[in-house]
């Protein structure tokens, strides 16, 4: 097998909105919106740089409620910088790009193959430098936005072929419950089919479900919300003559998105917990200063500040100023090293003794036990919040969505659920209470105690309902 080198990207989204960001200075709205562009610029500065064969992209390349002309021509102009360096393109569209979905009727530029619906398609991908045969190619777009069906079962290889194979899918391996269920299949499924490379799309987080054959998600080329942290990119993949395949990751990213904790502990004021979060701000400056950041906090932990956070509008406050500062730098075009905090997640509690809690022989204390022993393995959280929603799970649009809930939000939930119990039942809140009274000089200020986990920034990251833009 002669060896090759190919660039395997997917969910570009360009142009696409993002989630949790309503309240932005213009000069920031207008580079975040550019974000996707520059990434896709990226894409193409990449492919040149590695010199690679041929480029791979598996679907959503627009979202179908925001296919501008402005994205479109931008892919089109990407399209003909590719082609220009003899570098040829195999694409299919995704659930957010069917293929009947409203988009410009546009000659594709030569070199470059898109795969329609039905039967998977096939082409064979060539050498740049003397046009030798490498890989055969096969494809599938989706129709339209929803496709239930199993589409890898339909693929198979080329009959009498020793070329190195590969499979474009758009679709949901092994249920992630994060994304729909649109042509949803197995790592089985797609390791019996005998294809060499399963060059996935859909899912935005980047994984390599398996290495041979190789099934990967190279994940989005550009975070859009808060939901989408880290290095966003693409794969570089070398087969050599074996048809062993090598994969290197790079970033194509210009906004990284992050969540960041920050624990209260051992902060005795509003003045050493704003100190803290400002020297985080300035680390993340630091940590990435060619790129744009944008940032949740996660304030964690117990101690005396919790009640500045959760009833005296301190992070609110902070926020504020924070993002007041950060407009500054944008209004000076100064994007590199830009970190606007979206928000503040209050996570805290009121400080207790927990170990002496747990140990208690009273109801805050078996229900800590119980917390405890269900958090521990991921069968004993699933049995507890089944006994719990039980009741809810009867109606069927709420079963939907509870059943799309990770395991990292539904362990968030416990973990929520002990700090509300402890707030109420060990009496902490009551003695904190009673101390601050001294603190408003004599006056009975109507106090209710903060949930323990509460966003406060532009919108809280629920997916319906955060606001877009």
């Amino acid at each position: 097998m002669i060896p090759f080198r190919f660039l395997h990207a997917a969910d570009l989204h360009l142009d696409s909105r993002f989630v949790g960001l309503a309240q932005l200075p213009q000069a920031v709205r207008s580079y975040l919106r550019e974000s996707t562009f520059a990434a896709l610029g990226r894409l193409v500065g990449v492919a040149v740089e590695e010199k690679v064969d041929f480029v791979v992209i598996s679907g959503d390349v627009y979202d179908v409620s925001d296919a501008s002309l402005q994205g479109q021509l931008r892919f089109q102009e990407a399209l003909r910088e590719l082609a220009g360096q003899g570098i040829q393109v195999y694409l299919i569209h995704g659930n957010h790009d069917p293929l009947d979905g409203p988009r410009l009727n546009m000659e594709l530029p030569a070199g470059v193959t898109l795969f329609g619906a039905g039967e998977p398609g096939q082409a064979v991908a060539c050498r740049r430098s003397d046009g030798t045969e490498l890989a055969v190619i096969s494809g599938i777009s989706y129709p339209t936005a929803k496709v239930t069906e199993n589409t890898a079962l339909r693929f198979s290889r080329k009959p009498g072929s020793s070329l190195f194979h590969i499979a474009l899918l758009h679709g949901n391996v092994d249920g992630d419950l994060q994304h729909e269920t649109y042509s949803p299949c197995t790592r089985k499924d797609l390791i019996g089919r005998g294809f060499d490379y399963w060059a996935l799309g859909h899912i935005h987080k980047r994984s390599i479900l398996h290495e041979r054959p190789a099934i990967v998600y190279p994940g989005n080329i550009q975070g859009r919300s808060v939901k989408e942290t880290g290095p966003k990119g693409c794969y570089i993949v070398d087969v050599n003559e074996e048809g062993h395949t090598a994969l290197r990751f790079r970033e194509l990213d210009t906004v990284r998105w992050q969540v960041k904790e920050i624990p209260i502990d051992g902060l005795a004021d509003e003045a050493e917990w704003t100190n803290a979060v400002e020297r985080a701000v300035e680390e993340i400056r630091d940590e990435l200063p060619q790129l744009m950041s944008v940032v949740r906090f996660r304030l964690t932990g117990r101690g005396n500040v919790h009640r500045l956070l959760s009833e005296k509008g301190a992070a609110a406050d902070l926020l504020t100023e924070l993002q007041r500062r950060e407009a500054v730098r944008a209004g000076q075009q100064r994007y590199a090293g830009l970190v606007w905090t979206e928000g503040f997640s209050v996570e805290t509690g009121l400080p207790v003794d927990r170990e002496r809690l747990v140990q208690e022989d009273s109801f805050l204390g078996e229900l800590l036990r119980l917390s405890g022993r269900s958090g521990q393995t991921q069968d004993g959280l699933e049995d507890l919040l089944s006994a719990a929603l039980k009741p809810l799970m009867e109606n069927r649009e709420l079963r939907r969505l509870l059943t799309a809930i990770d395991g990292d939000d539904k362990r968030d939930w416990l973990r929520s659920a002990e700090e509300l119990g402890i707030t109420l039942l060990s009496g902490a809140e009551e003695a904190a209470r009673t101390g601050s009274r001294h603190q408003v000089h004599g006056e009975e200020a109507a106090e209710d105690p903060g949930m323990p986990d509460t966003l406060i920034g532009n919108s809280a990251d629920t997916g319906s309902g955060a606001e877009e833009w």
